[in-house]
């Protein structure tokens, strides 16, 4: 059984991380304004870019928000939801979980939710974590603020449903890994870990060679990206050719996550 009833899933994510890339590892990076600079970009820059590039070529995307950046930048929130695109929580200040207490993750997951709901108009369907990280309490409470979906694990090439505490939902899961991520190739700042910067075309191999097995296994491809960095000229470049080169396959459905789960979760219902 296919995993849409529509083709191949390509899913474009987009984690609108600003500023809070650098002030989430350490509030004093605030007051280093070439730092700051760097976030900025991703707002002042990149967003537009990626909408306009995403509106050439007639798909639609999810743009995940961390609930700061969106109380920010409402006018860029509006934007995204302007262009059809969907916008889904990515914590209050993406913050590292692991490091949170009990009280403090619960106090991200509600602030988010309040900023999101304030500047994009409607209650976030999905959620994905700063930085890839779950605490022993993060399961539980993406069941408790009513999550559709969940792009987190790295465990899969497909889409599942979550178990939480040993019992089965209709949570659907959007697995990705570092390989199918921008900010391991391109990621560069002086205080980061990292400090890389890979050709486009070393990167664009990588991702198409991934879309190629995905692809003839009938699975998923779930890319995540940063304004900040995918936004640059060099780097939207990959994007771009990336887009054509799916769109050039039969049957690739490129879509909103929300979209695409809504049509997955049925089939993996019955397959269970």
């Amino acid at each position: 059984m296919s995993v849409t009833s529509k083709g191949f899933p390509l899913f474009l994510t987009f984690d609108v991380d600003a500023e809070t890339m650098w002030t989430a590892r350490d509030a004093g990076y605030a007051k280093r304004p070439i730092l700051m600079s760097q976030g900025a970009y991703g707002w002042k820059v990149g967003v537009p870019r990626v909408l306009a590039l995403l509106a050439r070529h007639e798909v639609r995307a999810t743009f995940f928000v961390p609930g700061v950046v969106a109380l920010a930048h409402p006018d860029m929130v509006r934007a995204i939801v302007d262009h059809g695109h969907e916008v889904a929580h990515h914590s209050h200040t993406h913050r590292w979980i692991v490091n949170l207490t009990p009280e403090e993750e619960r106090e991200e997951m509600e602030l988010g939710m309040d900023a999101l709901v304030r500047t994009a108009g409607y209650r976030p369907r999905g959620w994905r974590s700063p930085a890839a990280e779950f605490s022993e309490i993060t399961l539980d409470l993406i069941r408790e603020y009513g999550f559709d979906y969940s792009s987190n694990f790295f465990d899969d090439d497909s889409p599942y449903l979550l178990e939480i505490g040993g019992q089965s939902t209709d949570i659907v899961e959007l697995p990705f890994r570092w390989v199918l991520d921008d900010a391991p190739f391109f990621q560069y700042s002086i205080v980061l870990p990292g400090r890389t910067m890979q050709s486009p075309s070393a990167v664009l191999e990588a991702w198409k060679r991934e879309f190629d097995l995905l692809y003839a296994e009938d699975r998923m491809m779930m890319l995540g990206m940063h304004p900040e960095i995918i936004g640059q000229p060099s780097r939207l470049y990959v994007l771009d050719e990336m887009i054509q080169y799916a769109k050039a396959h039969e049957r690739v459905w490129i879509d909103r996550c929300d979209a695409m789960t809504d049509d997955i979760r049925p089939r993996l219902r019955s397959a269970a």
